[in-house]
């Protein structure tokens, strides 16, 4: 059954055998693992998987593809959710889940954030991404990569920048390349937002004119008496601010 990728879903399909033998050795599945892939497309990661852990779920919103899939894989095998991921509900599958994926371009940021919201079920997840996401991903202070994707994410999850795939390994062949990213959620513990809505706002302020520094972009929400009381420089520029230090101005504020 052949499939002509779709633009409208992002669709790019890894076709690189020795890519997919380093992805699969990366996420080291294991029988009865509860793993989660979205985007399966052809199955390049999808019976790999399964052979290793018996039974795979996957979220796929291509009803070609869903239908080949059905094909090719038993119940047992193989429970497919025909649906949009940016609509799925992550802990209805349980714990300690396992999500993989090669994620599509077009929507892969919201995708991340909603994934978020489900860390408290997620043991971990290694996601193909457009190489200069992941780079933001991963990003640290002070440097150009740091924004409010890195705040937002490494709040909730230890972040690893595992290898570039490059185009070539793709039919049809993208226009940017791709890389590997590790995502493991932190321990609740470590998390100390009081409140994870003022967290959000506050970040978002501050990455809004990131030429600007914080004494402009957050004078919304802070005198500079209250910056003197957090011991923070508002001559500062977003991107020059820890995860942990976002942290302390939202409980502040809270």
């Amino acid at each position: 059954m052949r499939h002509n990728p779709r633009k409208r879903f992002g669709q790019n399909f890894l076709v690189d055998r020795y890519i997919i033998a380093q992805i699969i050795a990366e996420i080291c599945p294991q029988k009865g693992d509860r793993l989660i892939e979205i985007g399966p497309g052809l199955g390049a990661l999808t019976h790999p998987l399964q052979q290793t852990a018996g039974h795979l779920d996957v979220v796929e919103i291509d009803r070609d593809i869903v239908a080949k899939l059905r094909q090719e894989f038993t119940q047992d095998q193989l429970t497919v959710h025909a649906t949009d991921a940016l609509r799925f509900d992550f802990s209805a599958l349980g714990h300690k889940l396992r999500i993989v994926g090669n994620l599509p371009y077009n929507i892969s940021t919201p995708l991340l954030f909603h994934l978020s919201q489900f860390s408290a079920h997620i043991f971990d997840m290694h996601f193909m991404l457009q190489k200069e996401v992941v780079d933001r991903m991963v990003g640290v202070p002070a440097t150009s990569d740091y924004g409010r994707l890195s705040v937002m994410l490494q709040y909730r999850f230890d972040m690893e920048y595992v290898f570039s795939v490059p185009a070539g390994s793709f039919r049809p062949v993208p226009k940017v390349e791709s890389a590997i990213v590790r995502m493991t959620p932190r321990d609740a513990s470590t998390r100390i937002v009081k409140d994870e809505t003022v967290f959000s706002q506050i970040v978002t302020a501050a990455f809004s004119q990131r030429r600007k520094t914080l004494r402009n972009t957050l004078q919304q929400h802070l005198t500079i008496g209250d910056f003197n009381t957090l011991g923070i420089d508002p001559g500062l520029r977003a991107e020059n601010l820890s995860v942990d230090e976002f942290a302390a101005i939202a409980n502040f504020l809270s």
